[in-house]
């Protein structure tokens, strides 16, 4: 991810796209809190069993869909 107030801008659309492709994900496991970046992470790497550069690699190709 390029920095958080890119991320910050685009997220109910990303949200929208993780929710699809990532049926087990839910509003809550999707909150993105202010500073709360590396939470957001920390959760979905639990939840899809990825590393922080997977999720971050996820995102990054979201945004470029």
């Amino acid at each position: 991810m390029k920095n958080s107030t890119e991320l910050k801008g685009n997220w109910n659309e990303l949200k929208g796209r993780l929710k699809q492709q990532y049926a087990v994900l839910t509003d809550n496991d999707l909150l993105l809190a202010e500073g709360k970046q590396d939470e957001l992470i920390g959760r979905l790497q639990i939840k899809l069993g990825k590393t922080k550069e997977e999720i971050q690699n996820i995102i990054s190709d979201l945004k470029n869909y």
